[in-house]
């Protein structure tokens, strides 16, 4: 049947939804506000902010679970995030190069060793936490942790403390991809940025604060104990209480319904102009649009049994006790899910994403490589000050934090409102302006400025703080812009960027001592502002053709995001 405006009202008169075109179908574009009220979708308790997704009519669904649910289970996989990103040796290194015989350079294979676990990690572990649940991988990969630190608290040679490292990447992955995905899973769209944001904290917060602490421990393998302890009794806590938030729903039902009840109320709406029906008559259809679509008002407790399927049982606290997970996991065969984020590399937003995230690790590589230098060797900071420095960027993490998060979901639902309560994942990187200018004066208050003697307090409190706010801000609009544009790819799209996030990273973890060394300070301090003004400005460009990008790769999409297709058939 055509799609006009007299098959619509044919369509709505015989009891049927209107048809759709296909054109009106952009990947990542959504309805997020009901502005007039009319439509019979879940919404939000006492808002017109439309749920997105939808949640479904099983008890179970775990987007039906109440806040205080969520927010705890959130706070389990934040505290584990948190405790695992904690990076407590860099006072040590100068020790290290003594005990072990070894240099700078060596010392940078610590870092790199971890990036490439992290990089590798998230490749495997994060298809296996799809194909059988994501409390198994974040079990084992407590165990892992526990393991890898009582290897390096035993540490004879360097050799030792690499393979911990290595390791400590491994069991970390689930940081970077597994975490954010843990989210996106219990939260809808207009939360998302705020929890990834402060997904993204914890990690950074771990990386600033754990030097700071590290200074006063004794000793550096009490480094390595104190973390085999609280992993321990982290563990312990997470078998008891952490649930499984693995859920695979419907594809694109809850946009699909609502389309169809827009054009249904602009087809009557249309009718009653041109006298095709009077308004008693299209009063009559308009309450029988709003019984096509099954009601729930924004309680989406587990408790709500306005709109839950009683045929499905609850389930009990034994069976959410269980390791794997095989009743709401991916069906697809291992090796399909396991590839499929690679078939993702034509899709731009997740490249323009993995490119500006992975930029953030050049900046925080830059504050690891040359704090020492700066603050021990220009200022004459003894080791303890020197970590106190972390403390500038640790802050600035905390403001980022909520630039980067509660700002940007609060700034999308407004635009949203603005463009007829449609919503585009564009939106967020409106609030890209002011960490890219950040970024870059971060860079020259830190490197330029401790070059020239200033004042102390300009590297270590501007400079440190600039660059912890851009980098708290940034990576969480990187991650929830690429979640939004392919929210059936979410997983895979982690996988994707994160893993050139960590490639590139383990990169300039190599390259920074040496790029230091040859260019000096400034001159590396200075190019790393023209490549933090470029990288980060490239925001505009995709805000300007973002949502073209997306257009064009609209049926690759809903190819790889179908079930049933398998890219490999001799697989």
């Amino acid at each position: 049947m055509p799609n006009t405006p007299q098959s619509n009202l044919e369509a709505i008169l015989s009891g049927e939804a209107p048809p759709i075109d296909e054109e009106e179908y952009v990947p990542g574009t959504i309805h997020l506000i009901d502005l007039g009220n009319a439509l019979n979708v879940k919404k939000e308790s006492n808002s017109n902010i439309i749920l997105q997704p939808q949640p479904s009519s099983n008890i179970n669904d775990v987007l039906r679970w109440s806040q205080k649910k969520k927010k705890f289970q959130f706070a389990l996989t934040w505290t584990w995030a948190f405790i695992i990103a904690v990076v407590w040796y860099g006072p040590y290194y100068t020790i290290w190069m003594e005990e072990f015989s070894t240099d700078v350079n060596h010392l940078n294979l610590l870092s790199a060793a971890m990036l490439l676990g992290l990089a590798f990690g998230c490749i495997f572990l994060q298809p296996l936490a799809m194909k059988y649940g994501r409390r198994g991988i974040y079990l084992f990969c407590t165990l892992l942790a526990i393991m890898d630190n009582a290897l390096g608290s035993q540490a004879k040679n360097f050799n030792y403390i690499i393979g911990s490292f290595m390791i400590s990447g491994i069991s970390g992955a689930p940081c970077d991809s597994l975490v954010p995905i843990s989210s996106t899973d219990v939260f809808f769209i207009h939360e998302r940025s705020k929890y990834i944001s402060l997904m993204v904290l914890a990690l950074y917060a771990g990386s600033f604060l754990g030097p700071v602490v590290g200074g006063y421990i004794p000793t550096w393998k009490w480094c390595f104990y104190i973390e085999v302890i609280l992993m321990s009794v982290l563990f312990i806590v997470l078998f008891f209480l952490l649930e499984d938030t693995t859920f695979e729903r419907v594809k694109d039902s809850g946009e699909k319904e609502i389309l169809e009840q827009i054009k249904s109320h602009e087809t009557i709406l249309q009718a009653i102009q041109t006298g095709e029906l009077t308004e008693a008559q299209a009063q009559k259809f308009g309450e029988n649009i709003k019984t096509q679509v099954s009601s729930l008002d924004g309680n989406t407790s587990e408790n709500d049994a306005s709109s839950i399927d009683p045929t499905i049982p609850k389930r009990s606290y034994a069976q959410k006790l269980k390791v794997v997970e095989l009743e709401y996991n991916d069906k697809r065969p291992f090796i399909t899910i396991f590839t499929r984020p690679f078939l993702l590399v034509g899709f731009p937003a997740l490249i323009w994403g993995g490119f500006v995230y992975g930029a953030q690790i050049m900046w925080l590589s830059l504050l690891n490589n040359t704090q020492s230098q700066i603050f021990t060797g220009i200022y004459g900071f003894s080791t303890s000050n020197t970590g106190l420095t972390n403390l500038a960027p640790f802050v600035g993490s905390i403001v980022g934090t909520f630039y980067g998060g509660n700002f940007v979901d609060w700034l999308s639902v407004k635009l949203a409102e603005r463009n007829h309560g449609v919503f585009e994942p564009e939106f967020r990187l409106y609030a890209m302006v002011v960490p890219t200018i950040l970024n870059s004066c971060g860079l020259i208050a830190y490197g330029v400025a401790a070059n020239n003697k200033a004042a102390w307090e300009i590297p270590a409190i501007i400079g440190g703080g600039f660059l912890g706010f851009s980098m708290s801000a940034s990576g969480p609009i990187c991650l929830s812009y690429a979640a939004d544009c392919y929210a059936e790819l979410a997983s895979e799209s982690m996988v994707l960027i994160l893993f050139v996030r960590n490639i590139l990273a383990c990169g300039f973890t190599f390259g920074m001592q040496p790029w230091i060394d040859k260019s000096g300070l400034v001159g590396t301090t200075w190019l790393m502002f023209m490549m933090a003004t470029i990288i980060n400005g490239s925001f505009i460009i995709m805000i300007i053709y973002g949502k073209s990008f997306r257009r064009m790769t609209k049926k690759y999409y809903y190819k790889l995001s179908d079930p049933n297709y398998t890219p490999f058939k001799f697989f």
